[in-house]
């Protein structure tokens, strides 16, 4: 179990928290999703957790681990960070991905290094790819060697920030169908921000809706009513069942 308790974030000392009291639980083998309007506070509880921000108050717990008190290298073994943007610079995708192996490292990568990055590639289907530069690659390749990078870290919790952003609706689908089969199969937290609401219901387990740095509401699929969308994103909205699946269909603000 990961427990977030009570967490207050801002990005200058002068400033005012931008979080506020933010309080949940990941379970293992579960997708929890962030969802809210820009500048919600989705980005911030992300770069809380990894320690981008500095936390004003508030605990993040693996289990009996307080992230606060481990270094940088041990926090990198327990979780594994795929921002929305990525600078892959000029590396192959079998050196990007060994990359993720790096918290591991002591003066170079070890036989277990390699194995685990040749494991990971035969599960992505990646073999054909491995010499070519990433940035040869479509969006969706890349976002596969992303995962894939982020997978060999054998992490306790796996986080993506807008994740399909760039990504079009085929490749948004099957991106989201990998990381609900991983969650399951390797028994890893995922905490997902995304904008797309009925991508959100197609990925997650639980939801989180974020408005002005607090939790608004917090539950399964059945926190999708039209009032809550309503009042958090100031549009109307019209909730449809389709082959027993809730999707949301927008109306104007």
């Amino acid at each position: 179990m990961i427990s977030i308790r009570n967490l207050c974030a801002k990005y200058n000392k002068k400033g005012k928290n931008i979080l506020k009291g933010i309080s949940f639980n990941l379970e293992k083998g579960k997708v929890m999703v962030l969802v809210g309007p820009n500048g919600a506070g989705k980005s911030t509880i992300i770069k809380s957790i990894i320690g981008i921000i500095k936390n004003t108050s508030g605990e993040i717990i693996f289990d009996d681990i307080d992230i606060s008190k481990i270094n940088n290298k041990r926090k990198s073994q327990l979780i594994a960070y795929v921002p929305q943007n990525i600078d892959y610079g000029s590396l192959c995708v079998y050196d990007t991905i060994l990359l993720g192996r790096l918290p591991f490292f002591t003066i170079d990568a070890k036989e277990e290094d390699y194995q685990k990055v040749n494991e990971v590639i035969e599960e992505f289907k990646l073999t054909s790819f491995i010499n070519k530069n990433v940035n040869e690659l479509s969006g969706g390749e890349k976002q596969k060697v992303a995962i894939a990078r982020a997978i060999v870290q054998d992490p306790q919790l796996l986080i993506f920030d807008e994740p399909t952003s760039n990504l079009d609706i085929a490749n948004s689908l099957e991106f989201l169908k990998i990381i609900k089969k991983l969650a399951k199969e390797k028994n890893i937290a995922v905490l997902i921000a995304i904008h797309d609401l009925n991508l959100a219901l197609n990925v997650g387990d639980e939801f989180i809706f974020i408005k002005d740095g607090k939790i608004a509401c917090q539950g399964n699929k059945m926190i999708f009513e039209e009032n809550i969308i309503k009042n958090i994103f100031e549009i109307d909205c019209k909730i449809i069942e389709v082959q027993n699946k809730k999707v949301v269909l927008y109306g104007e603000k």
